[in-house]
């Protein structure tokens, strides 16, 4: 059976560690445990230098994607973020093939066209993600997101975080099926209620495992999937290793189409 391809996320080592050490320091543990790919965060950098990790990811045999928390769409303005234009080219200085971005506050006073234009001839994919707000963590929002999208052949793909959907109580086998055959990028988390009222991301468990199986045979087979949930222990490598392992093996069953 042929593993799909994994990325880190390197938010999984945790923001103390990752800003103590920088993120190239993450770039060796990452190949060596088996991933294909490398997640920088943006809200966990400090004085690295771009054109550096880029090479670096290279040379271990990366593909790279950049997460940023940047909304592409603020209530009060009809066209992108105006920072979007500059997290892109941020992007591309760390070697990124993809953008991660949440979606924003989007509407049907939003403009589309002013995205397409910005986007044109961009070498760096955008990906518009769920993140765990009301106004971006619902599936309905993106459902007439991606359908303007089409309407008007944009190069956009989406960002499905499988944990995020709980912040707002919806169904990720619902969204699974509704947004599916947009889905470039899995981010895969396994999420618990603690005493105290707070969603956590945690490892997941053998029924996570099979549930995520069902979800992704409602997407594209063999998309890579990003391990953001901690990765903790005296081993990191073991540890990284063991993940990468069970997210490679996940969806390679028959696919289900989408349902729209």
């Amino acid at each position: 059976m042929q593993r799909s391809p994994v990325s880190i996320s390197l938010s999984s080592y945790g923001a103390d560690l990752v800003r103590e050490h920088g993120q190239a320091h993450f770039i060796p543990l990452v190949a060596a445990a088996g991933a294909s790919c490398i997640e920088w965060r943006e809200e966990l950098l400090s004085d690295e230098d771009p054109a550096q990790l880029a090479q670096s990811a290279v040379e271990h045999g990366l593909e790279s994607v950049y997460s940023s928390p940047l909304e592409l769409w603020q209530a009060e303005r009809r066209e992108p973020n105006l920072e979007l234009a500059a997290v892109l080219q941020r992007a591309r200085a760390f070697g990124a093939r993809d953008l991660k971005v949440s979606l924003g506050h989007f509407g049907a006073h939003h403009d589309l066209r002013s995205l397409g234009s910005l986007l044109a001839d961009q070498p760096v994919r955008l990906l518009v993600e769920n993140d765990q707000t009301a106004h971006g963590g619902r599936i309905e929002p993106f459902q007439r997101f991606f359908s303007a999208v089409e309407a008007l052949n944009l190069p956009l793909r989406m960002t499905f975080d499988i944990g995020n959907w709980q912040w707002q109580a919806q169904s990720a086998l619902d969204a699974a099926r509704l947004l599916g055959r947009h889905v470039a990028y899995v981010h895969c988390k396994a999420v618990r209620l603690r005493a105290d009222g707070k969603r956590v991301a945690v490892t997941p468990q053998a029924s996570e495992l099979q549930q995520w199986e069902h979800l992704l045979r409602h997407m594209t087979q063999g998309l890579t999937r990003a391990v953001e949930y901690p990765l903790q222990g005296a081993d990191l490598l073991q540890v990284s290793a063991e993940q990468v392992g069970l997210l490679a093996g996940l969806g390679q069953s028959r696919l289900e189409p989408a349902h729209v």
